[in-house]
């Protein structure tokens, strides 16, 4: 039982991690394509 119990509190740290980047990769393709374009990110 503790050894699921860590591995379900563990989880969250990499799940999170993994959306932070999805949201940072699409944001940083975003800047690049704005900054070829030469127009405001915002």
């Amino acid at each position: 039982m503790t050894a699921l119990l860590t591995i379900y509190v563990l989880m969250w740290p990499v799940l999170v991690l993994g959306v932070l980047a999805a949201i940072a990769r699409g944001f940083a393709k975003d800047a690049k394509e704005a900054r070829d374009e030469g127009r405001m990110l915002i």
